[in-house]
């Protein structure tokens, strides 16, 4: 199975692919989509778009994990957000691909084992589990890939009980 995992943002969002082949993770892509910072927001919405069309029409995803807002106490913030998020999600919700949100604590949880871990420790377990030396440059590609890495673990677990259950 391919998970495209998505860490969005109005100013860079993160995206990373995973594929979970005989109960081991594999990275096939990582990477970050950062519109210009000086294009209106609805233009930096649209290049955030645009590109998740191209992600999903290349690499082909099985499923999405994505990770839920969460709270912030400037409302102008969230709300950019929200729409980042949607910018990116929509391609894949035109392709019919099923989407899997996560909160950020489930996600640092599932990936660090603590659901307070901070950004640079989350990094570094993504490298662990998929066999890097080092974390990926980006703080976001590697939310992105931990979003997907919890998807791969929640749905391993899931099928395990239903076959146990069989």
């Amino acid at each position: 199975m391919r998970i495209l995992g998505i860490d969005p943002g109005s100013f860079v969002t993160g995206y990373g692919v995973v594929e979970e082949k005989f109960g081991k993770i594999h990275n096939l892509e990582f990477g970050i989509i950062r519109p210009a910072r000086d294009h209106a927001f609805l233009l930096r919405l649209s290049e955030i778009y645009d590109a998740f069309v191209i992600i999903v029409e290349r690499l082909a995803p099985d499923e999405i994990a994505v990770e839920n807002p969460f709270y912030h106490r400037n409302v102008k913030s969230m709300l950019q957000l929200v729409q980042a998020r949607a910018a990116a999600l929509l391609p894949a919700v035109r392709a019919g691909l099923p989407v899997f949100e996560y909160a950020p604590r489930e996600i640092k949880l599932a990936v660090a084992g603590t659901g307070n871990a901070e950004k640079e420790q989350v990094a570094r377990m993504v490298a662990l589990l998929l066999g890097h030396t080092a974390a990926p440059p980006s703080g976001d590609a590697a939310d992105a890939l931990a979003a997907a890495i919890c998807h791969s673990h929640r749905s391993q677990s899931l099928r395990r009980l239903q076959k146990s259950l069989a």
